[in-house]
């Protein structure tokens, strides 16, 4: 979905399982992760982008992007993505594929800004 100027972004809210017993070095491989990596995922278009552990090796991410399926593709087509992966496939729980391209999402229920922009402009 191309975005338009002065689009609202595309908040992407998504969740992964990590290997309760493999939790701790998951966490630490993430503090810090590659630079590299961090730069192919702002050049992909993803910002604002967190991951949240919830419990239980549970985890779930947030990223904002303008076009969700041109970063996928960046990233999809990323050398170092490729890598990145690779070393964290091991980590998780019933993955198919790259946690990058194939996490569960869930669709937005609420987004207070939009919905007050919204009721703004009713105004």
């Amino acid at each position: 979905m191309a975005s338009e100027p002065d689009a609202a972004p595309v908040r992407v809210a998504f969740r992964l399982r990590v290997k309760p017993d493999m939790l701790d070095e998951y966490m630490r491989r993430h503090d810090p992760v590659w630079p590299e990596m961090l730069e192919e995922i702002a050049a992909s278009g993803r910002r604002n982008y967190s991951i949240f552990h919830v419990g239980g090796g549970e985890l779930v991410g947030f990223y904002e992007t303008d076009d969700d399926a041109a970063s996928q593709a960046y990233l999809a087509a990323s050398e170092v993505a490729a890598r990145w992966e690779a070393e964290m496939a091991p980590f998780f729980v019933a993955q198919e594929g790259r946690a990058d391209q194939n996490a569960q999402t869930f669709p937005e229920v609420f987004h207070l800004e939009s919905q007050l922009r919204a009721a703004r402009a009713r105004d």
